[in-house]
């Protein structure tokens, strides 16, 4: 799979992601074969890029999930942004409630794990994703540590706003750069918040501790402050979106990467909403490829319940398998990150595994027909 600049698509170059408008209606499936009109539509949607197959590479496995997914992001942060944007300007909310109410309506109440599936961002959508990004993620949290609905809603009201400093930065100032704005907006946003939000405080003030928390862990103190549970969330949700989102001019972390920084400051960032992260996304999928510590390149065969870090592997180099769960003989092996390939999901042969009596959960991927 390739990122390709909207610049540089040809006819016949099939798409590896569906692509819908702002309604949700598909308008190309996956596998299509581009067309002059379908390269025109792309440009005339403003993005700046799309997801390519390679010539011979076979269209990658999607669930029904991870679709529905793609569809409610691109729903979703299209109402965002027009609310978003109308707040800066008439410093009222119309519709933020009902945006955070529909999120925890399709993510809020899981019981199952998801794919995360991170897009490609662009300047003009960058802020509006990692919101939207970091509401979901918050819902799913919150439902997975069964808090109140009322702190769940300020986690994910917090989250949809947290970032709106730079939307005031966008209006005010489009064309100065990032470096530029960095901070130059923070007051008057939360400011913004307070006036939106009179009837709610606790909005603001789960934005104010959620950033304090990622300050805090980016100059190496501990938390200082007593920490609201809604705040916790969102500063998880927070650092886990940034790490692992797609960028136009640096390489993402991997969630395995994210989850270990997570981990390994649990001063910072709260163990229980960490644990509750790591319940409520897919991290190690059987079909992952992975780096071992050791050098060894292999391929998670099954997922472990209680350690997700520590699945069973089956190694490339000599098809044996190691059982990272038994410390006792691999104690000293881990994880250190995936590989680095741009779709980490493969379609195993499971039957195979079934009859060597390993088991795993299985995924039901949704069927496209070869064009």
């Amino acid at each position: 799979m390739l990122f390709v600049k909207t610049e540089d698509l040809k006819n016949g170059m099939r798409l590896a992601r569906p692509i819908y408008n702002k309604n949700g209606v598909l308008l190309y499936e996956r596998n299509s074969k581009l067309t002059d009109q379908s390269i025109l539509s792309v440009k005339n949607f403003g993005l700046i890029g799309i997801f390519i197959l390679e010539p011979a590479e076979p269209v990658p496995p999607m669930t029904r999930d991870d679709l529905d997914f793609e569809r409610f992001q691109t729903m979703t942060v299209f109402s965002l942004q027009d609310e978003l944007d109308k707040m800066v300007r008439t410093r009222k909310s119309i519709k933020i409630q009902v945006i955070a109410a529909t999120i925890i309506k399709n993510y809020g109440n899981l019981n199952r794990k998801i794919n995360f599936i991170q897009n490609l961002r662009s300047a003009e959508d960058a802020l509006y994703k990692h919101s939207l990004n970091v509401a979901i993620l918050s819902a799913m949290i919150a439902h997975v540590m069964n808090i109140k609905l009322e702190e769940q809603l300020d986690a994910v009201l917090a989250s949809l706003v947290h970032d709106i400093s730079g939307v005031m930065a966008r209006i005010s100032r489009p064309n100065a750069t990032a470096a530029e704005l960095e901070g130059l907006f923070y007051k008057e946003s939360m400011d913004l918040v307070d006036i939106v939000f009179s009837s709610n405080p606790s909005v603001k003030r789960t934005c104010l501790l959620a950033q304090k928390t990622v300050d805090d862990f980016e100059a190496g103190r501990k938390q200082s402050v007593k920490m609201t549970t809604s705040a916790k969330v969102v500063a998880v949700a927070e650092f886990f979106d940034s790490m692992t989102a797609m960028k136009i001019s640096a390489e993402p972390a991997s969630e395995v990467m994210a989850i270990k920084t997570l981990l390994e400051n649990p001063e910072v960032f709260d163990e229980r909403v960490v644990d509750a992260l790591i319940h409520s996304i897919n991290i190690l999928n059987p079909g992952t490829c992975v780096e071992l510590n050791t050098g060894e390149k292999g391929l998670v065969l099954t997922s472990n319940a209680f350690n997700i870090l520590r699945p069973m592997v089956l190694g490339f180099r000599d098809n044996m398998i190691i059982d990272l769960n038994n410390e006792m003989i691999y104690g000293d092996i881990e994880i250190i990150d995936i590989m680095k390939t741009m779709d980490n999901r493969y379609i195993m042969d499971t039957e195979i595994l079934k009859k060597r009596g390993i088991s795993f959960e299985e995924q039901e991927y949704v069927q496209v027909k070869e064009m």
